[in-house]
């Protein structure tokens, strides 16, 4: 198979697996918003956590296949998240705060992340270690 076609498969999967895990995300926002009825931000870091272990764990068996070391690679993710999850947990909270609907700002967030994280793990994450633990 091209490396073309390898890359342009990797990034369906890579868009499949993130809207399985934004499917998760958004049960488990709704869920607390709904039900539980917590500040935004609460609601959001719980989901977003959810999504991400769930995300992670996918896109580095299945996506990358990568046979790199786990813990540095969650480290290399959980980097990745101590930038994002703050800026977009108070970037979300102040939008909904000032009358943005919470859900349009999940949405926002959520597209953000998609384009960002695919870009982190393809080249910092997993890019010297994609298709490592490939069975030959």
């Amino acid at each position: 198979m091209s490396e073309k076609r390898k890359e342009a498969l990797r990034a369906l999967k890579f868009a499949l697996f993130s809207i399985s895990a934004g499917i998760i995300q958004v049960v488990v926002f709704t869920i607390m918003n709904e039900v539980f009825r917590w500040n935004y931000w609460i609601c959001y870091l719980t989901a977003l956590v959810c999504s991400v272990l769930w995300n992670f764990t996918l896109n580095r068996k299945i996506t990358f296949r990568s046979a790199n070391n786990v813990p540095v690679a969650m480290l290399k993710v959980a980097a990745f998240y101590a930038v994002f999850t703050p800026l977009s947990t108070w970037a979300g909270d102040t939008l909904t705060q000032i009358g943005w609907n919470e859900y349009l700002v999940l949405a926002l967030t959520m597209v953000t992340n998609f384009v960002t994280e695919y870009l982190y793990d393809r080249f910092f994450v997993f890019g010297k270690s994609i298709d490592t633990a490939v069975k030959k």
